[in-house]
C-alpha cells in the first residue's frame, strides 16, 4: 500500500475547515461517468458549516455549527442541497451574533450587556448542555435524528433538511450523554451507550435499547429503556465513550483511560471559562478494560479483559466464533487523549508544523482482540488470528491484540462494513478514510483476513467517511459502491460526490458542484 509519499505542501486541507453559507434550493450537479441505474435516494452528510460567529471563532473541530449535506440520485442525475440545523445552539447564536452555547472546545463567555448581577447569577444556573448536533445521523423508528454526544438530539426532515424537534434523552432513560454510533438492528431497534449515575451514587455505563416503528404510531423515543448496565473503573470519572460494539449475543464495551473529571465537570462549568475539552484527564496506570455483557439474557458478565493503554474511537465490527468474541477496532496507541490534536489552530497550520503535531500525537493502529467466553481456556485456538488472552495471578485476562494495519501517522479511520448482511458477523471487508498526518486524503479498503489493501487517492483532494451501499439482489460482501464527499480545493468544480467499486476501489462516476464543501464526520445513505 503505497501511502507514505503524499504531501501536502499547499495547505488546500485548510480550506475543509472555512465556513460555508447553506443554499436556497438544491443545485444541479455535472456527473462524469454513469451513476448506477438502481442507485436512488440520498446521502445524508454532517459536519461542521460555521466555524465563527461575528468576531467569535471556534476553537476545536468538534465545535462549529451543524450543517445537513445531501446529494439526491435520480435516474442518473444528481443535486446536492444544504442546510443549517436550526438548534438552540444556532438560533441562539444567529439571534444575539455571538457564541451562546458553550461548544466542546469553545466556551460561551456571558452576555456582554448584562449587569454584574445578571452576570453573576447566569453563571450558578448550571450547565447549559449544547444540542449542537454536528456529528452523525440515524433513523428512530420512521423519523431521523441528527446528533451529537450530548442527551440531545434533533428531528429532521430528510427531504427538506427542516429542523422539527429537540429531544431531550434524560427524559427517558438514565443517561447523561449518548453516542453518535448507534446500532440499529435488523428489526430497527436502536441500541446506543452512554455514561449515568449506577448503584450507590457511583458513575456508571448504560446500555438503552429504543423500539422500532410502533403500530400506532407513538413515538419510540417514549418506550426507550435500560438494557443493561457496565460498571466504571473509577468511581466520578467515567471513560469517555464513542462508540461500542454489538453481536447476536453480547455488548461489547472497551473503558479507555480517557476520563471525564465529573466533579470538574460540574463544578468548572459555574465559576470560570471552561469547556468540555477541559473537563478530559487520562488515568496513566489503568491501561484499558473490555467488559461484555450478554444481550438474551441481558447481564454483565463480570470478567476482568485488561490490555494497554489506548484511545478509541471508531469500532469496526466484531462477532462471535467458536466460544470467542473476535473485536476488530481502530484504535490510538496509549493514553494521551487524541482531540488535543484537533484544535482548528492545528489542523489549519503548514503541512510541515502538521506533521511536526503528528509525530508526537499518539500512533493509530487497527486491531483485532480476541475474547475467550469460557475462562477455562487459557489461550485462544481460533486458528486465523495471533491475538491472545492469557490468565494472570490476580484474576485479570491479559488481551494482546493481532494487528490488522499500521503504517506510521497512517490512520485507517471512519470505518465502515457492508452493515445490513455484515454487522455482528464474520466479515472480511472494511473500508476506512485515511487519515495522513490528522489530515484526510485517501479512501481504503482492507481485507481483515488477509490484511491485504486497497487506496483511492488523488493529489490536494480531501475525501471524507466512505459508506458502503450494496448492489441490490448481490451475494459476495464487496458487491456494491462506495459513496463520499471529496474536496479538491483549486478546481473548478471544488466539491463533489464519488461513487467507488467497492471491490477495487477504481472511480464509477463523480457528480461535481462548483462551491467548496466543508469536513464532515458521518452520514447515512437512505434508499
Amino acid at each position: 500500500m503505497n501511502i507514505l509519499k503524499v504531501e501536502h505542501p499547499a495547505g488546500g486541507y485548510r480550506k475543509i475547515f472555512e465556513t460555508c453559507e447553506e443554499l436556497a434550493e438544491p443545485i444541479a450537479a455535472q456527473v462524469t461517468g454513469r451513476i448506477p441505474p438502481w442507485l436512488s435516494g440520498s446521502l445524508l452528510r454532517l459536519g461542521p458549516g460555521l466555524f465563527e460567529v461575528g468576531s467569535e471563532p471556534f476553537y476545536h473541530l468538534f465545535d462549529g455549527l451543524a450543517i445537513m449535506h445531501k446529494f439526491d440520485f435520480k435516474d442518473g442525475k444528481v443535486t446536492y442541497f444544504r442546510r443549517f440545523i436550526k438548534t438552540d445552539a444556532y438560533v441562539r447564536a444567529m439571534t444575539e451574533k455571538r457564541i451562546v452555547i458553550t461548544e466542546f472546545g469553545t466556551f460561551a463567555y456571558p452576555d456582554p450587556c448584562k449587569n454584574i448581577f445578571s452576570r453573576f447569577f447566569s453563571y450558578f444556573k448550571g450547565v447549559e448542555v449544547t444540542d449542537n448536533c454536528l456529528v452523525n445521523v440515524y433513523p428512530i423508528g420512521e423519523d431521523f435524528y441528527a446528533c451529537t454526544e450530548t442527551n440531545y438530539i434533533t428531528k429532521v426532515n430528510p427531504e427538506t433538511l427542516a429542523t422539527l424537534e429537540k429531544v431531550d434523552m434524560c427524559k427517558y432513560v438514565s443517561i447523561n450523554g449518548i453516542t453518535a454510533h448507534p446500532h440499529i438492528d435488523t428489526d430497527g431497534t436502536v441500541y446506543n451507550i452512554g455514561n449515568c449515575m449506577g448503584k450507590g451514587a457511583s458513575l456508571a455505563y448504560n446500555i438503552i435499547s429504543i423500539p422500532p416503528a410502533q403500530k400506532d404510531q407513538s413515538d419510540p423515543i417514549e418506550k426507550s429503556r435500560v438494557v443493561v448496565q457496565f460498571p466504571s473503573s473509577e468511581r466520578f470519572k467515567p471513560s469517555y465513550v464513542h462508540s461500542f460494539g454489538m453481536t447476536p449475543n453480547h455488548f461489547v464495551f472497551v473503558e479507555t483511560p480517557v476520563k471525564i473529571n465529573m466533579l470538574k465537570f460540574l463544578s468548572a462549568w459555574s465559576i470560570r471559562g471552561t469547556n468540555y475539552m477541559d473537563c478530559f484527564e487520562v488515568n496513566e496506570t489503568m491501561g484499558t478494560w473490555i467488559h461484555l455483557a450478554s444481550r438474551n439474557p441481558a447481564k454483565y458478565l463480570d470478567v476482568k479483559f485488561r490490555t494497554s493503554a489506548m484511545n478509541l474511537f471508531h469500532h469496526i465490527n466484531c462477532y462471535e466464533d467458536q466460544g470467542f468474541v473476535v473485536i476488530d477496532l481502530c484504535t490510538w496507541k496509549g493514553f494521551e487523549f487524541v482531540y488535543n490534536y484537533l484544535y482548528l489552530a492545528n489542523l489549519r497550520q503548514n503541512w510541515e508544523e502538521v506533521k511536526q503535531a503528528a509525530m508526537v500525537a499518539p500512533q493509530p493502529e487497527v486491531r483485532r482482540y480476541v475474547v475467550p467466553l469460557d475462562q477455562g481456556k487459557n489461550l485462544i485456538s481460533l486458528p486465523y488470528t495471533t491475538a491472545t488472552a492469557v490468565m494472570r495471578n490476580d484474576g485479570t485476562i491479559w488481551l494482546e491484540p493481532e494487528v490488522l494495519f499500521s503504517a506510521s501517522r497512517q490512520a485507517f479511520e471512519f470505518p465502515q462494513i457492508n452493515y445490513k448482511r455484515f454487522c455482528g458477523k464474520n466479515y472480511t471487508y472494511a473500508y476506512g478514510l485515511g487519515l495522513n498526518h490528522f489530515i484526510p486524503d485517501r479512501i481504503c479498503k482492507l481485507n481483515v483476513k488477509t490484511k491485504e489493501t486497497w487506496v483511492w487517492q488523488e493529489p490536494d483532494t480531501y475525501p471524507s467517511e466512505p459508506l458502503f451501499v450494496q448492489t441490490p439482489n448481490s451475494v459476495e460482501e464487496d458487491d456494491g459502491v462506495l459513496l463520499t464527499i471529496v474536496v479538491s480545493p483549486g478546481a473548478q468544480r471544488p466539491g463533489y460526490l464519488l461513487i467507488l467499486n467497492a471491490k477495487d476501489l477504481t472511480e464509477i462516476a463523480r457528480a461535481e458542484v462548483e462551491i467548496m464543501i466543508p469536513v464532515t464526520f458521518h452520514g447515512l445513505y437512505k434508499p
